[in-house]
């Protein structure tokens, strides 16, 4: 292939609208992309509509005779569903509560299927993160925890899963992105440890992912400037990162792709001119376009410029388009499903497994469970409005639907929906109502950041002790309220694990899970 076509292999495009725009249907016609992602917020309403688009585009591709397009989207379930509509499969905190590699294999395998019955051919997942800061939200419940081992193994499993189902999967975010306490959309996070500690903690996963056979590995815009000399250069743009490390000292030979390229980390504007230039001559096979650049060809016009120039190597643009040739040939020969998979029978009953043997009883020192109310007696559930913790995350699109699963056991529940940082006053309305029930049940998602829900259970706990505590995100909830008697966690505020939440209140199951992070000075792992 010519340059410009070699270069073009290392666009992955972005753009607005739920069919194929009339811009996007000329770049296709005029020159070789590697593909699009797809965006819930940009481009997505339902499965079948993602299908007829992806159609479109695949169309489109065909007729300008390219080779098909790599379409790639974040249906990493639980937190961040780039596609609604889907199994509510609960995540992988909830799998790694499991320990039980076995269902991410499972799970991924079915999130592969519904992906292939629309198009789908990359997912952008599993997130090989080990969890060990509990002030990491942009990972968090994205994570399968903080056992390298365990994460490891659950990696290799969803890898071999998703594929199976004709779905590559991409290791993510490289080399680590869990013990970080600040969002690589808002700046570049620093990574303190040293090549030692990586080799243990950070770099395994990554190990078992590509073992297993992982087609791509995206890579991190954080620095470590204890591996690399340039210390605060972003793991995309580093060279030793990406050649030495990840294709030398672990072997990886498929395709790497950058986070997106719209996040803070990375230069913007202008400054994305040096950056994409500096991330091809790095390694980087495919630049990620976020969903700031919908439409935008700066990255592909830069790289273009700067190969023609022989500020990169022209061969080097070769070897890289060659790489996603070959992904694109794996991808071409897997099967489009029916859409009937999707959101199917069998999906749903794998995800009521997952959460069952996932819930997490972390303590219950009043034997307040299970739950024995007369037919009358009078429940009350408080739960917050869901927000995106991080631009990876769509729980926005949710709501908690506790007191829904509740009246499923028991027909007296009055729910209460607050801001997920519940104001004092907020508060105070709420104080005399807490001694009318007989039973208090409230839900929490990230309280350690949210100082409203912390000060709104110690008031319930005060006024009855009869309140139960359920962590619906990270169980670091608890080191809010330490001295709260009765603690369960669901890791997920999907509908399947509020189920399984309820039936565990009422007997009508045991809580299986076991914590897969550790609870700091409370519950070490």
């Amino acid at each position: 292939m010519n340059l410009a076509q070699a270069v073009g292999h290392k666009w992955m495009l972005s753009f607005g609208g739920t069919e194929i725009p009339a811009d996007v249907q000329e770049t296709i016609a005029q020159q070789t992309i590697a593909g699009v992602t797809l965006y819930r917020a940009l481009n997505v309403k339902n499965p079948a509509q993602v299908r007829e688009l992806i159609a479109s585009l695949q169309r489109a591709a065909r007729e300008s005779n390219q080779p098909p397009l790599l379409v790639a989207v974040d249906q990493e379930t639980g937190t961040l569903f780039a596609i609604p509509h889907t199994t509510p499969f609960p995540g992988n905190l909830a799998l790694a509560a499991t320990r039980d590699a076995s269902l991410a294999e499972r799970m991924a395998y079915a999130v592969g299927r519904e992906l292939a019955a629309m198009g789908v051919n990359i997912n952008l997942a599993p997130v090989c993160d080990v969890i060990v800061n509990p002030q990491n939200s942009a990972v968090g419940a994205r994570s399968f925890g903080e056992d390298v081992n365990v994460v490891s193994r659950m990696v290799s499993a969803y890898v071999k899963g998703l594929q199976r189902a004709g779905v590559a999967a991409t290791a993510k975010h490289f080399p680590g992105h869990g013990d970080t306490d600040l969002d690589s959309h808002y700046g570049v996070p620093i990574v303190n440890h040293d090549a030692a500690r990586l080799r243990a903690i950070e770099f395994p996963p990554f190990r078992a992912a590509i073992e297993a056979g992982a087609r791509l590995v995206l890579t991190a815009h954080l620095a470590l400037p204890r591996l690399d000399s340039q210390a605060d250069l972003p793991a995309t743009l580093s060279p030793y990162i990406l050649k030495d490390i990840l294709r030398g000292e672990l072997g990886f030979r498929g395709v790497i792709i950058t986070d997106a390229m719209d996040m803070q980390a990375i230069s913007q504007d202008r400054g994305m001119i040096v950056d994409s230039i500096t991330a091809a001559a790095a390694g980087i096979d495919v630049m990620l376009s976020g969903p700031r650049q919908a439409g935008s060809t700066l990255m592909y016009d830069s790289i273009l410029q700067a190969a023609q120039r022989n500020l990169i190597s022209a061969a080097e643009m070769q070897t890289s388009a060659a790489r996603i040739v070959e992904l694109k040939t794996w991808c071409a020969q897997n099967q489009m499903l029916d859409l009937a998979v999707v959101n199917c029978a069998e999906h749903n009953a794998l995800a009521d497994e997952i959460a069952a043997r996932s819930i997490t009883l972390v303590r219950d020192e009043t034997k307040q469970l299970p739950l024995q109310l007369a037919s009358g007696a009078r429940v009350l559930v408080i739960v917050p409005t869901p927000q995106d913790l991080t631009p990876a995350d769509t729980s926005s699109y949710e709501r908690v639907a506790l007191a829904d699963a509740l009246r499923a056991q028991h027909p007296c529940v009055d729910e209460i929906v607050l801001p997920i940082d519940p104001s004092a006053s907020d508060i105070a309305a709420l104080r005399e109502k807490f001694s009318a029930y007989e039973k208090i049940i409230i839900g929490t998602l990230n309280a350690t950041q949210h100082a409203g829900q912390a000060a709104l259970v110690r008031a319930a706990l005060n006024e009855n002790s009869d309140t139960i505590i359920v962590a619906l995100r990270m169980p670091y909830d608890l080191q809010c309220f330490p001295h709260a008697p009765t603690f369960l966690c669901t890791y997920s505020i999907q509908s399947p694990s509020l189920r399984a939440l309820a039936r565990v209140l009422f007997g009508h199951a045991h809580a299986q899970g076991k914590l897969p992070v550790s609870i700091p000075d409370l519950y070490p792992l």
